[in-house]
């Protein structure tokens, strides 16, 4: 990995947005996969549907899950993951079929995120983080998966919050605060929310709107779905909604809410993974209260032009200088 040079990054406002990034992985090959647009309904793989970054890579599993991409307050772009391979026996990168015992710590079981760096989206520095090692407390955990960043204003630090369980036991929403060196937990990780029923529940995705945090999540409530939580803080406090806010018939997971250039309108983005072939979802709001269901990847307003497949997207806002950048270096015509 390229070290990130120390320089003065300047910090662009939404009036200087002008294009959006969508990350994302593919089963077949747990690696990272980057697709931009222009207007916010058309996506373009920048590698042409293979991936910028191979999980065998960066990942202590030779696979990574669930990425998530923020611009931080000092215009740097942070990125995690989960650090998993499900198909790893399959594939001949282990023995087992994951890393430990599934009778006792659960389907997919690992204990590992990835978090990764840049000024530029195309040189990254990268650190591992062993969950299960950060703290005595958590040495017995079943999963570290799904990680987000959201930057709290209050604490000026980057809270991390992803799903977490205890051996074999239910999956829950935690956060806790990174160092500045972005490379381990400042605190133990705690509790986000607490669903009123005793089920799993997983995949949290924050957005903050004036001075509300929106939380869509997915608990595993009869078919698992999307709903919503909201809180005037961002790591307390948020009250129970027992609405669905996706419209689909069939399980889906992976909420992700971005904001479409000089509007009021957010997009809801979720993975479909309960129908085949699995496929992304979209709605749209203003409100955050009445939803308009776009439809499905390719079956509606929302295209991806050269790629098939993709699963846990998450989409931020680029200037078209950075998306330029990007696509220049991966030989993808982006310039008008």
């Amino acid at each position: 990995m390229t070290t990130i040079a120390q320089k003065r990054i300047k910090i662009p406002t939404e009036k200087d947005m002008g294009a959006y990034l969508m990350v994302y992985f593919k089963d077949d090959t747990h690696g990272l996969y980057m697709a931009l647009s222009k207007d916010g309904y058309s996506f373009t793989d920048v590698n042409n549907a293979k991936p910028v970054i191979a999980g065998d890579s960066i990942a202590l599993q030779k696979g990574i899950r669930d990425p998530h991409i923020t611009r931080g307050p000092d215009g740097v772009f942070y990125m995690v993951m989960t650090d998993l391979h499900i198909y790893a026996k399959k594939m001949g990168l282990r023995d087992t079929e994951w890393e430990r015992d599934g009778a006792a710590f659960g389907w997919g079981n690992n204990r590992s995120i990835v978090l990764m760096r840049s000024v530029d989206l195309i040189n990254w520095t990268r650190s591992i983080i062993r969950v299960d090692q950060a703290f005595p407390a958590l040495a017995e955990i079943g999963c570290a998966w799904a990680p987000e960043l959201i930057y709290d204003e209050k604490e000026e630090k980057l809270m991390m919050y992803f799903t977490m369980r205890f051996g074999n036991g239910k999956n829950k929403l935690y956060y806790s605060y990174l160092n500045k060196s972005f490379n381990g937990l400042e605190t133990e990780p705690k509790l986000l929310f607490d669903y009123p029923k005793d089920i799993s529940y997983i995949d949290a995705d924050i957005t903050k709107v004036r001075n509300t945090y929106h939380m869509f999540y997915v608990p595993h409530d009869g078919i698992p779905g999307i709903k919503q939580a909201r809180s005037t803080a961002i790591n307390k406090g948020y009250v129970f909604d027992d609405k669905w806010y996706d419209p689909e018939p069939k399980a889906c997971e992976a909420p992700n809410v971005w904001k479409r250039i000089g509007t009021n309108k957010y997009v809801l983005m979720y993975d479909i993974y309960g129908i085949n072939p699995h496929n992304f979802g979209f709605s749209e709001t203003e409100d955050f209260v009445s939803f308009k269901d776009l439809g499905h990847l390719n079956e509606g307003v929302m295209k991806a032009t050269n790629f098939s497949s993709p699963k846990h997207p998450a989409v931020i806002q680029l200037t078209l200088k950075e998306a330029e950048k990007l696509a220049k270096h991966w030989n993808l015509k982006f310039a008008d």
